[in-house]
């Protein structure tokens, strides 16, 4: 799905999830096989994770791949020089079979200053594939 270097298989995913003993997991076992579309997101908040890995990574193919093509913007620009920090997932609430909401805190630094972003995004479920509706930023 996406045209963006592979990291190593051993190497942490950038979502920052862990297994049940709270060592994180591996970009190979987490967000890669999203990436790759070799096993697309579970749910929303896998999907979320995976978008939030894709923003590290640059990965512009699979961020638009995976926003509804209702509110999908043409192109996507990242900021330039962005370092990511880590990200927070707050909630995940399943609304029925086809509808979530997950609220997240991410955050970055750019140019120096450090940016925050606390989202409470909503997602939708087609043809059994989860997508990034929209968002309120709080």
């Amino acid at each position: 799905m996406s045209a963006a270097p592979q990291p190593g298989a051993a190497e942490a995913c950038p979502c920052g999830r862990s297994d049940a003993r709270a060592r994180p997991l591996a970009y190979a076992q987490c967000c890669g096989p999203a990436h790759t579309g070799a096993q697309p997101a579970a749910d929303a908040e896998t999907l979320m994770r995976s978008r939030y890995s894709a923003f590290v990574r640059g990965d512009v193919p699979y961020l638009l791949a995976t926003w509804h093509a209702r509110t999908r913007p043409p192109t996507l620009e990242l900021e330039a020089g962005a370092r990511w920090l880590g990200l927070e997932v707050r909630a995940h609430q399943r609304l029925d079979d086809d509808h979530a909401e997950v609220e997240f805190v991410a955050r970055w630094r750019v140019a120096g200053r450090a940016v925050r972003q606390h989202e409470r995004s909503r997602f939708v479920r087609e043809a059994g594939q989860w997508f990034y509706v929209d968002g309120d930023v709080r």
